[in-house]
């Protein structure tokens, strides 16, 4: 009896083996957002699969055998993944894109429309807009994960392309909070989470690339977007080039919705919210990581087109580049970092990352040229775009478990909602102060200085004086 317990035993341990074994295979590369959302399906697969097995040589062929079929269910590449890549970063163009394209109403709102607004009121518009955009993450993910994909993205684009033509009849500060800062925040949020569940489904082994080429999508747009609103604004009034860039979002929305197809559809539903996540010293740690991150990172793309203008010497026609210079920079800042954390860890090079933004982050104080502010945005971009890109991935390295990632991705991005909700509001205040630009610039650096410090803390607490680790 004794022998045929302890013979129960090992194969019980062989088999835990075996299944660790398969689900390592299957989760091979970092995975952005919600890419959990597959990662999930794999482990629950496996970890069924193998639970229904009876017998040794039973047993070892058909993990084998599911091995085999896992990896050889996911493409990792070819024309139709690929094409999935494309239709997520369309998603990005018209979410975070938009989003990021701000700093150009920003402007119009503060010298014309609502020139009797301070510049810190205003901001609250933007700063409305990005908080829904990640915060709705938490509500959005779980729905996904009940099969609501495409009807959760034409709700969000019918949403966020109403609230763009409302904005076209604003006048009123409260209107446009109301259509720009809440109606387009909500639809944009229902949009941004979906997208980026899509890409897991597809790739493992090139996974960090394509979750990079989908996030370049948003800095696409904040190149784009600014220049359409610049050069059909004089020519054709706000109004009509707000319903322009409506219709461009749209008709591109259209498209991608077309493309996007989800594989599976996950066994096991996420829930909204995890009460042991704050427990974890490592998760509460990183949540402020990302809550000062975002309240700095993005000040640069609301102002630096009014600083470019006032202290560079740039003219008003000029001076607009500026902004889709610094998403340009971000582009390829969203991309490498991505790749480059597939080799070492995703905290391991944010660490860098965000000390290169720090230093450039200050360094605004000192830019008095139009080829030093150019050179400023370009390498401010490319900083900051690691920064926004690599949480995801960091967050799931510190996760106990695949499933629990999906609702801790949730709560962190709202601590990173609420950050970007006051980080530049706070930063538009500071310009009514003596020290205006510096005193926003200081306020940028030591927002992220303060990233930086907490980064180091979560390192610290995940493995302690050890360098030489992935993380």
């Amino acid at each position: 009896m004794e022998d045929r317990h302890l013979h129960h035993t090992l194969s019980q341990m062989s088999r835990i083996s075996r299944l660790s074994e398969v689900t390592a295979a299957a989760e091979a590369g970092d995975i952005a957002m919600p890419s959990l959302i597959g990662a999930a399906t794999i482990e629950e697969r496996i970890r069924g699969f193998g639970e229904s097995i009876d017998g040794d040589q039973e047993e070892k062929s058909e993990i084998d055998y599911e091995r085999q079929q896992i990896i050889d269910e996911i493409p990792n590449g070819g024309w139709f993944a690929w094409m999935q890549v494309l239709g997520s970063a369309i998603m990005y163009f018209n979410s975070w894109g938009f989003v990021n394209s701000y700093g150009v109403f920003e402007s119009y709102y503060t010298d014309i429309n609502l020139s009797g607004k301070s510049v810190s009121t205003i901001a609250w518009v933007g700063s409305m807009q990005s908080f829904l955009l990640v915060f709705l993450g938490i509500a959005v993910g779980p729905i996904f994960d009940r099969g609501y994909f495409h009807s959760t993205l034409i709700f969000g684009t019918v949403i966020a392309v109403f609230g763009t033509m409302m904005t076209s009849l604003c006048t009123e500060y409260w209107q446009i909070m109301l259509a720009q800062g809440i109606t387009v925040g909500v639809g944009t949020g229902c949009i941004f989470i979906p997208a980026i569940a899509i890409v897991p489904q597809y790739f493992t082994t090139k996974r960090s690339l394509a979750s990079g080429l989908v996030a370049a999508g948003s800095s696409v747009g904040g190149v784009l977007y600014p220049i359409i609103f610049h050069r059909l604004e004089p020519r054709i009034g706000f109004a009509w080039t707000t319903r322009t860039m409506g219709f461009i979002m749209l008709t591109t929305q259209a498209i991608g919705i077309s493309i996007l197809r989800v594989r599976t559809i996950p066994k096991f539903k996420r829930a909204f919210w995890d009460n042991t996540a704050l427990k974890d010293p490592k998760f509460v740690v990183f949540s402020f990581v990302m809550f000062f991150a975002f309240a700095g990172a993005y000040v640069p793309y609301y102002y630096v087109k009014s600083f470019a203008n006032e202290r560079a010497g740039f003219d008003a026609d000029v001076s607009f580049y500026m902004l889709s210079i610094i998403n340009a920079g971000s582009i390829f800042g969203r991309i490498i970092p991505n790749f480059l954390a597939d080799l070492v860890g995703p905290i391991n090079i944010m660490v860098p990352f965000t000390v290169l933004t720090i230093i450039i982050a200050y360094c605004w104080i000192a830019v008095h040229t139009q080829a030093g502010m150019v050179l400023f945005c370009v390498f401010y971009g490319f900083a900051s775009g690691a920064i926004v890109s690599l949480p995801p991935p960091a967050l799931v390295s510190l996760s106990p478990n695949t499933l629990s990632v999906g609702t801790r991705l949730g709560m962190a991005f709202a601590f990173a909602g609420f950050g970007m909700l006051i980080g530049t509001p706070v930063a538009g205040a500071l310009l009514h102060t003596k020290l205006t630009y510096e005193a926003t610039a200081i306020f940028c650096g030591t927002a992220c200085a303060a990233s930086l410090i907490l980064l180091l803390v979560t390192r610290y607490l995940k493995y302690g004086r050890h360098i030489m680790v992935y993380i």
